[in-house]
């Protein structure tokens, strides 16, 4: 599960730009689309709360990578697989929630939660095990 800090970097740009471009779609387009129904209002919700965590935890992965030595380290590969899992199960669920109007999907958006959970939980042992740098200068 060895992750590269060249592959964060990637996860970090790419999700922030998705995160951008589908908080710009919920925002015009899909308000425009989702205007004559019922549920319009909550599933504008749902796009809303993914776009946020979506984009959150993007930026989220950028502070990964900058934490992240040349090889990072298991904890430091979980916490990017665990955010990445997340936002994909989170985020994606009420994505599709938001489009679909299917609330059954609505089963996986903890598990996204709890890969989100994980992430931290993860991060949170990267930053407890490393050393500040010393000025020795």
């Amino acid at each position: 599960m060895q992750t590269s800090r060249r592959t964060f970097h990637q996860l970090w740009a790419a999700n922030g730009f998705v995160a951008v471009a589908l908080g710009a779609f919920g925002a015009h387009g899909l308000k425009t689309q989702l205007a004559g129904l019922p549920d319009a209002a909550r599933r504008l919700e749902w796009w809303q709360t993914a776009s946020h965590y979506h984009l959150f935890h993007a930026l989220t992965l950028g502070l990964l990578a900058t934490l992240a030595g040349t090889r990072p380290s298991r904890s430091e590969s979980l916490a990017g697989v665990a955010f990445i899992v997340g936002i994909v199960l989170f985020s994606g669920s009420l994505y599709l929630m938001a489009l679909t109007g299917q609330t059954d999907l609505a089963v996986v958006t903890p598990l996204g939660g709890l890969g989100l959970l994980i992430g931290w939980g993860a991060l949170f042992i990267c930053v407890s095990g490393k050393r500040p740098a010393r000025d020795d200068a």
